[in-house]
């Protein structure tokens, strides 16, 4: 038998998850949990731990298997993007660094100056992406926002993924400056084309040389012989590969700090021909004022009740009884609708020289068939399935996924995991994916696995499908 343990090392919490490896398939035979260690001075602490209670549960030794991991412990790449245009380079960019799990701090649009220049010092990312113009377009602002880049002299990471005609020039300069540059392909080659994955994998590099140079995470390195991935890059690579498996999806993770939400889809024809602007087919948001922990005070603000003091005096990181897990609910609640309602595209009516006509900014979710919840608030408390029930209402304003949708709770994080373990089983992953949903949704249970609700008596389900056709809902 062939074990994988993967690890993930969160802000607060370390989670440990064991798979088998059997005829091409991943089962999950175990999980542990502990606090993060950073400010121990050694996350192998906390990630000890975890794989101890873990190995305990499963009856496994405590170095079984091949080990990967991912993080967020010590916070995201803090990036600035430099583009063209809004509605083009730099939202083109800001797309590839979102993927790729960075933050982005600082964006400039067109020629910058030397205000942006003190903006960007004071800034202070740990990696800069420049980009600016299609292939054989504009040239001359570019290369002018190279010069200013390159003399501010920061001795950081930077980007080149613009206009490819330039880019010896763009060399020549930061070789002078003595600042280093990795120049990739332009991330807007042509109108209406979006090619953000060569810079999603530089961002990877440099994220593995940030999170092992971070305070208490030394350890990391030495833990797995991997690449050591974002936790929202190995969620946005497992949701990827999920809707290979099984159709189109969105996936929303919410958390103590912030609400992600990753969506794989093309939209639905009805709407394509009316976009504005191209939108990836793989798109990732981060709301940084969406946590229910560290941001529960803003994202009570923003629900109709308010900051309800009575109830905040309930707020737990991790809920131990109905009342405190009622409050994360409430707070979940708000944050999946505002969340996935940021994250999708708005259909606008504008007048036209022929009349009244419709158009869509943003991305069309529509067409996606499988909305799935992953975080500890949307899969440890009861209710999460209601809550991303909600937002299934379909097209209207905005591109929602439609109420056909099936609503899949990710009980065991496989997201996170085995979006890690993709870096080397990718074919092995999307088949275990295609294997979980066909047992859930035929209500069988694979081999090894501890099946839905294995931290309650009676838990919800763990897949839920409104079927508006018989007028009816169906559990398993």
């Amino acid at each position: 038998m062939t074990v994988l343990t993967t690890l993930e090392i969160g802000s607060t919490i370390t989670k440990a998850n064991a798979f088998k490896l059997e005829s091409g398939l991943l089962h999950h035979i175990g999980q542990g949990f502990a606090p993060t260690s950073v400010a121990a001075g050694d996350v192998r602490i906390g990630a000890d731990a975890a794989i101890a209670q873990m190995s305990e549960r499963c009856d496994l030794p405590l170095d079984a298997g091949e080990v990967f991991v991912n993080s967020s412990a010590a916070g995201g790449l803090r990036m600035s993007v430099h583009g063209l245009t809004k509605s083009m380079t730099a939202r083109a960019a800001r797309e590839a660094a979102l993927g790729a799990g960075a933050i982005v701090t600082m964006t400039t649009v067109g020629a910058m100056d030397e205000f942006d220049l003190e903006d960007l010092q004071e800034n202070n990312p740990n990696i800069i992406l420049l980009a600016g113009g299609v292939d054989d377009g504009e040239k001359r602002t570019v290369v002018e926002n190279a010069r200013i880049i390159a003399s501010a002299r920061l001795g950081v990471p930077v980007i080149y993924a613009g206009n490819s005609r330039v880019r010896r020039r763009i060399q020549d300069i930061f070789t002078e400056a003595g600042q280093p540059l990795t120049c990739v392909d332009n991330v807007f080659p042509d109108v209406d084309v979006l090619r953000v994955e060569p810079v999603r994998a530089v961002i990877h590099d440099v994220f593995n040389d940030h999170i092992t140079a971070a305070p208490g995470m030394q350890g990391l390195a030495k833990m797995t012989r991997h690449g050591i991935l974002p936790t929202p890059g190995a969620v946005l690579l497992a949701t990827e590969l999920f809707a290979d498996a099984v159709g189109d999806a969105v996936v929303v993770d919410v958390g103590g700090a912030t609400t992600d939400v990753h969506s794989v889809t093309d939209g639905s024809s009805e709407w394509t021909a009316r976009v504005i602007d191209p939108e990836p087919r793989t798109k990732r948001t981060v709301e940084g004022d969406l946590g229910v922990f560290v941001n529960a005070r803003r994202v009570a603000a923003m629900t109709d009740e308010g900051e309800d003091e009575e109830r905040l005096e309930w707020l737990s990181a991790i809920p131990s009884d109905e009342r405190e897990a009622e409050v994360t609910r409430w707070l979940a609640k708000e944050a999946v609708e505002i969340g996935v309602g940021r994250h999708a595209g708005t259909v606008t009516e504008i007048f036209t020289p022929t009349g009244k006509t419709q158009v869509v900014r943003g991305k069309d979710l529509s067409a996606v068939r499988w909305v799935v919840g992953t975080g500890g608030a949307l899969t440890r408390i009861p209710g999460g399935a209601d809550i991303l029930r909600r937002i299934c209402t379909g097209a209207g304003a905005q591109l929602l996924p439609s109420p056909e949708a099936t609503i899949v709770i990710d009980r065991d994080y496989r997201f996170s995991a085995l979006g890690t373990v993709a870096q080397c089983y990718r074919d092995e992953v999307r088949q275990s994916f295609a294997a979980w949903i066909d047992a859930i949704t035929d209500n069988t249970e694979l081999p090894g696995d501890e099946g839905p609700g294995v931290n309650g008596d009676v838990p919800s389900p763990d897949v839920t499908k409104n079927d508006i056709s018989h007028g009816m809902e169906s559990t398993s």
